[in-house]
């Protein structure tokens, strides 16, 4: 099953939602294994260690040192992992209100993490370039 690859498609029907739950970005030495207890909403190994996305309350029980408090969105398209510009339009909309925005792109949606204290604003501007 593909997903869409039309931008204006994508733009109209990305139908964004604001997760409850406030995340942050942790990372662990090569190597490290991920705490049990943790269950992230994403990850990722780069060289210098693994990254991991997971709920601030988890850090913090875990004791998990972490960066960017931030709340999740995702795009309730299922938008194709080929789509050109679709992620650029959005990332361009969020930084002209000077947004920033982590995203991540899985197989069927994108996942846009956006600063806690911004995400109601995000969420406005979304809904603005989508209608």
């Amino acid at each position: 099953m593909t997903g869409e690859q039309n931008l204006d498609q994508l733009l109209r029907g990305m139908q964004p939602v604001l997760l409850p739950d406030e995340y942050v970005f942790c990372t662990l030495p090569p190597g490290e294994p991920l705490p049990a207890e943790l269950t992230p909403v994403g990850t990722f190994r780069e060289a210098e260690g693994l990254t991991a996305i997971v709920p601030k309350a988890t850090a913090e029980q875990t004791g998990l040192p972490y960066s960017y408090p931030c709340c999740m969105i995702t795009l309730n398209v299922h938008s194709s992992l080929e789509a050109v510009g679709f992620l650029a339009r959005i990332t361009g909309a969020l930084a002209a209100h000077g947004i920033s925005v982590n995203a991540v792109s899985a197989f069927y949606h994108d996942h846009l993490f956006v600063p806690t204290d911004r995400a109601e604003e995000a969420m406005r501007v979304l809904h603005e370039l989508s209608s």
